[in-house]
């Protein structure tokens, strides 16, 4: 099978959308089929661009078996509003003639795009039509709805003319498929028959991520005592995570000296969380870790942080979550009563109402005085990563439907 695949984010991206684009490029690539990549330079979670890769050029590359094409854009040192819309619009343009060349010259029989960015999605829609391929959308998260909901951009009438736009692009693919049930309801809403949706999860390997015995090397090395607690948040520091809580939580917990609270990762957010922490004694901030180091990071922690921004409910789904049940450890949530992630995380943790600090530092308290309930929790949470998130299946799943599709 000839595939392209155009999106904004791949490997060697650590975190988010390439992170798992760039997996199931290479997994498809090992499978034998002809795999093509139309993406931008590496930037994220650190929005840098890596060395090498800056500037105003289009670059080809070979990785993982599979023919990737860089295209240049604009990545803003303090993303949001007017300049992220400029970052995303700049992908779309300097990829689209990209992608016809791509199209004519591997003539695919499925093109898949990946969003975000949906603004990239015409230009995928192009070069499907040029070639005469199907054309499939991914929904990573939906970023329209996000954006307004979180205040990054405003306006009734912007919000009105950018989900119109969203809905008719939407209409143009042949299948568009989600990472939970919950968003594939949400494109039900936005006029997709359920009979083009398909559910195409994210997933951990749960082989490499999974329960340590004996000594993590990972808190001697940080100087992190046996005896004391860590309640980690491990993943992209952006805006739409809603890290303040933690931040909330540790300050109220100050004075139990048997809690650490770690946050380790990159993001736009970082620095302005740093600055919010200040001096507390109880908080501490780690670099991003080398994949090689991601089962040890997990299991750094006795218990994982999962924060959830008000407004951004069925609208994303964290893909730190598969890694945090993974690990067998218990998850102290704070999210949106009833969603998507609370849903997800019932039964292998401690849900509280997102942004209630005071309930997320009650939560970290319980899962401290109580060991035997960490340890329920966090069988549950290793059973639930096996049944549900675990990637052979779930990519097995997906070549299944693209097949079906390439041979209708």
């Amino acid at each position: 099978m000839r595939l392209l695949i155009h999106g904004l984010n791949h490997a060697p991206e650590p975190t988010g959308v390439g992170k798992f684009t760039g997996e199931m490029v290479a997994w498809l690539a090992a499978r034998g089929h002809r795999v093509e990549v139309v993406t931008a330079p590496a930037y994220y979670p650190g929005w840098r661009v890596t060395p090498g890769q800056r500037g105003l050029h289009w670059r080809r590359e070979m990785r993982d078996g599979a023919v990737v094409r860089r295209c240049p854009l604009y990545v803003p040192a303090n993303p949001g509003g007017a300049k992220r819309l400029l970052h995303l619009a700049s992908f779309a343009a300097s990829s689209l003639p990209v992608a016809m060349a791509a199209a004519r010259s591997l003539r695919p029989e499925v093109v898949i795009a990946v969003a975000p960015t949906l603004l990239a999605a015409p230009g995928a829609l192009a070069a499907a039509r040029a070639a005469r391929a199907h054309p499939w959308l991914h929904v990573q998260d939906f970023e329209t709805e996000a954006a307004f909901s979180l205040g990054l951009l405003g306006g009734v009438g912007s919000r009105r003319w950018a989900l119109s736009l969203e809905r008719r692009i939407l209409a143009g693919f042949d299948r568009i498929s989600t990472i939970s049930e919950a968003m594939g309801r949400r494109l039900v809403d936005k006029g997709v028959s359920e009979d083009r949706i398909r559910l195409f999860p994210n997933w951990v390997d749960t082989g490499a991520i999974r329960p340590l015995d004996g000594v993590n090397p990972l808190r001697a090395e940080l100087g992190i005592a046996e005896d004391r607690l860590v309640a980690l948040y491990a993943g992209t520091m952006g805006e739409k995570q809603g890290l303040e809580v933690l931040v909330s939580a540790a300050e109220l917990l100050e004075h139990d000296p048997r809690i650490l609270f770690v946050l380790a990762g990159e993001g736009a957010a970082k620095a302005r969380l740093a600055v919010r922490a200040g001096r507390l004694g109880n908080l501490r901030f780690l670099p991003l870790q080398p994949a090689a180091r991601l089962n040890h990071l997990l299991n750094l922690a006795d218990l994982h942080l999962l924060p959830e921004r008000e407004g951004a409910a069925d609208l994303v789904m964290p893909s730190k979550l598969g890694g945090m049940l993974a690990s067998g450890r218990p998850v102290a949530a704070a999210v949106i009563p009833g969603g998507q992630i609370a849903r997800a995380v019932e039964g292998a943790g401690l849900v509280v109402p997102s942004g209630d600090a005071a309930a997320l530092a009650s939560a970290v308290r319980l899962l401290a005085d109580d060991p035997a309930l960490r340890a329920t929790l966090g069988a549950k949470a290793r059973s639930r990563a096996r049944a549900d998130w675990d990637r052979e299946p779930i990519l097995a799943r997906f070549e299944g439907e693209l097949l079906a599709l390439a041979e209708a």
